[in-house]
């Protein structure tokens, strides 16, 4: 019986970790997955085992993908000239339901936040600048969410880019401060970044 018990715990310590998931979540979701049909535990399983060795970052753009390069990078309708700068990648996923962009894109998997102990080399900057000088890049456009990290992460990029002779925007706050991109509607995606302006 203790076996069971301990067995369990390990299981709502396990789930708890996950973010937005407190411990009466990840109980109730242990004790859900003891009552579901059988298999459902095995794919569950399965599944996540099938993340941890078939996903992996993409070599240009630092995203995840089960494919390297990732589709978006091997496409070659994709417009070459122009990356969009995320945070996350579910930012990509955002601005491509929006339909808005067409181009290459650069996740950068954070922003800068020293008091959460995240500097710029914590982050996927020297990939870029890397990218940038191998390429006939015209025009890098900065979509990290609008709040304050988010606006420091964009400052920091625009002056490493400054002497650089190409165009650095920032999509327009047609999302609303203090948001999240991945969360953002398509249609107010679509306009911040029909409606983005150079970065000073």
């Amino acid at each position: 019986m203790s076996d069971s018990i301990d067995a369990i715990q390990r299981a709502v310590v396990a789930l708890s970790r996950l973010p937005g998931i407190g411990e009466r979540t990840a109980t109730r979701l242990t004790y859900w997955l003891l009552r579901a049909p059988d298999g459902t535990i095995a794919e569950i399983t399965g599944s996540l085992e099938e993340l941890c060795t078939s996903v992996h970052e993409c070599a240009i753009c630092c995203d995840l993908t089960p494919s390297v390069p990732c589709r978006i990078c091997s496409n070659k309708n994709r417009e070459k000239g122009t990356i969009l700068v995320v945070e996350q990648p579910q930012d990509v996923v955002a601005f491509e339901r929006s339909g808005a962009y067409s181009g290459s894109y650069h996740i950068l998997h954070g922003a800068i936040a020293p008091l959460d102990g995240v500097n710029p080399d914590d982050l996927r900057i020297r990939e870029l600048l890397a990218r940038i000088e191998a390429n006939t890049i015209t025009e890098v456009i900065l979509a990290t969410d609008p709040n304050v990290e988010g606006d420091t992460t964009a400052l920091y990029i625009a002056k490493l880019l400054g002497p650089l002779s190409i165009s650095v925007t920032r999509i327009a706050h047609g999302v609303s401060v203090g948001s999240e991109i991945e969360y953002s509607d398509a249609l107010s995606l679509a306009r911040a970044f029909t409606n983005r302006r150079p970065i000073a």
